[in-house]
């Protein structure tokens, strides 16, 4: 039979829980309002870059200090506060002690301590901001980071002759001590997810008979794991530096700002793909299931997104090809650069074979994988392009990058995060949602997000450079106030349209149709469970008899073949 807690009282069931569906819960939950904090953030810049010095609704009026300390801080949100806890952690927890037919974690209250303490880094987070924010940019770098006044009646206030300390309650020095705070929980979260695929996986199950979500979520754990450590002691150095006076990042007593940027990206780059792969992992999920095909090449996935985290740590530099850098090492952080995209590629040429010729139904999960597929392959492609040494030198700081990287991150967060909760929704919640709701959600989303972020390709390559208060003082910009408030409207009715999302979840809470065990005919172990999971996921623990995409086989009148069945 399978294992038990022994759990009591609303507050040990629903809060202070070592269940691990009750945790991915909080996750999710939690993720989902820091995104919604940083899309009102990004209405507030955006709404300042069209009408410049206007009056904000729901706002007032911004200053040129808040709006770089709001722009850094929707950046820090997105990334850390909503990406990572969605796809990583919410995710994490939810599926794989189901997918590999165990009762929990390895480590239940570890894993409860990891939440806990990402939620306390969320709230110094949004003091941080309170307390004046720090407006020198997402990736902290010093000087502006170091010995500063992060916010001064609406601009810096640099240090003169002599050192000058920030206190550790302003708001720059809370945002590091939350983005250290966010790193602890998420190597606490890790180790877990490794432990647990690794030690307590069902009779039977071998590593190749994993689902390629688990795998893709464990290799983003090993990435962060191996990224992390530079970027954390980078940190204590920027925090020194402010609270004590050291200079580590100060030319003139010896340091080198440059020192940081190495140590950021040697982390910030992993990152990238760190939110990638749990993302590949849920599109290709979803892929294979409602195409009714076997994921096609799966042991080609697993081993080209293995080529791909070891050649993310020898690409940082791209970020630095106008820092300085000797030439020669453009040229090989260009080629490196250039040559992760070879398994990516592998990836997605893998996704559409697994198109080909299936009995494709379009629900509402199958909607928004197809819908990554396609805006991630936007971001990729221009990528390349900003790899190449020669034409970023033009673009870096412009819109073009900025339209890059939300044609990235915006798909992997939000396109894979909506195909993981439509797709998982009726086995967690156990409850169907709309179908209408979804696609509609889905269509407005595609359509407006779309519409706001293309343009800003053009913006880019015309020369618009990012992180400026008012385009008005620049004239040769003024030529594009047009379109600028054209992408702030689409970028408002992009948010706008997530309010369906949220009528869909409370309509399937409330009124939503029960869901059975299987409501997708899929093949993982997730869907032998009782619908939503009880408190130790199975009654007897499951054995495993083949991998999880055995669709369509002529040795089965039914089109699936659950790992579990023999």
């Amino acid at each position: 039979m399978a294992a038990a807690h022994a759990e009591h009282g609303f507050l040990t069931t629903h809060v202070f829980s070592t269940d691990h569906k009750v945790i991915g819960k909080q996750y999710l939950i939690t993720g989902l309002i820091m995104a919604c904090i940083g899309g009102y953030l990004s209405y507030v810049f955006r709404h300042q870059l069209a009408w410049p010095g206007e009056h904000i609704p729901l706002f007032g009026t911004l200053t040129s200090g808040e709006y770089n300390s709001i722009v850094t801080v929707h950046g820090l949100t997105m990334i850390f506060w909503a990406a990572m806890p969605i796809l990583l952690a919410a995710f994490g927890n939810l599926l794989i002690p189901t997918m590999i037919g165990c009762d929990d974690m390895a480590y239940p209250t570890l894993n409860m301590l990891s939440y806990w303490v990402f939620l306390l880094s969320a709230v110094v987070l949004v003091i941080s901001l309170l307390r004046g924010g720090y407006g020198g940019g997402w990736t902290l770098y010093p000087p502006l980071s170091g010995n500063m006044a992060d916010f001064n009646g609406g601009g810096y206030s640099l240090q003169g002759p002599g050192v000058v300390t920030a206190g550790i309650f302003t708001g720059g020095s809370l945002l590091i001590v939350a983005v250290a705070l966010e790193f602890i929980a998420f190597l606490m979260g890790g180790i877990n997810f490794l432990v647990t695929t690794i030690n307590m996986r069902a009779d039977g199950m071998g590593i190749m008979d994993l689902p390629v979500t688990v795998w893709m979520i464990d290799l983003a754990v090993v990435d962060f794991m191996f990224s992390v450590g530079p970027l954390v002691a980078g940190a204590v150095m920027l925090l020194f530096d402010r609270i004590l006076g050291t200079g580590f990042y100060d030319p003139g007593r010896g340091g080198d700002p440059i020192l940081f940027q190495h140590l950021f990206w040697f982390f910030g780059h992993p990152e990238v793909y760190v939110l990638l792969l749990p993302a590949i992992g849920f599109v290709s999920e979803v892929i294979s299931t409602f195409s009714r095909k076997p994921v096609f090449g799966y042991k080609l996935i697993v081993y080209s997104a293995i080529i791909a985290s070891g050649l993310s740590f020898i690409v940082w530099a791209h970020h630095q090809f106008i820092s300085g850098i000797d030439p020669r090492m453009s040229t090989f952080f260009s080629i490196t650069t250039i040559a992760i995209s070879i398994p990516f590629a592998v990836i997605v040429f893998a996704m559409v074979a697994t198109l080909y010729k299936g009995s494709i139904e379009f629900t509402t999960p199958m909607l928004w994988g197809i819908g990554w597929l396609l805006t991630f392959t936007i971001g990729g492609i221009t990528g390349i392009y900003l790899g190449s040494s020669g034409f970023d030198i033009y673009a870096h700081d412009t819109y073009f990058v900025i339209a890059h990287f939300h044609y990235t991150l915006v798909p992997i967060t939000f396109f894979a995060g909506f195909t993981a909760i439509y797709y998982w929704y009726p086995k967690f919640i156990g409850k169907h949602y709309s179908e209408l709701l979804g696609k509609l959600h889905f269509w407005l989303t595609m359509i407006f997000f779309n519409l706001a972020i293309f343009p800003l390709f053009w913006n880019g390559i015309a020369g618009q450079h990012r992180r400026i208060f008012d385009y008005s003082a620049y004239p040769s910009m003024t030529q594009y106030e047009s379109l600028r408030r054209f992408v702030t409207t689409m970028v408002i009715c992009t948010l706008l349209s997530q309010l369906v999302f949220l009528v869909n979840m409370i309509y399937g809470v409330v009124a939503g149709k029960k869901a059975e065990k299987n409501p997708w005919k899929a093949n993982s172990l997730e869907w032998a469970c009782d619908s939503p999971p009880p408190h130790g996921n199975f009654s007897t623990f499951p054995k495993v008899y083949r991998g999880p995409y055995e669709y369509s086989s002529p040795n089965r009148t039914e089109d699936y073949w659950p790992q579990d069945q023999q």
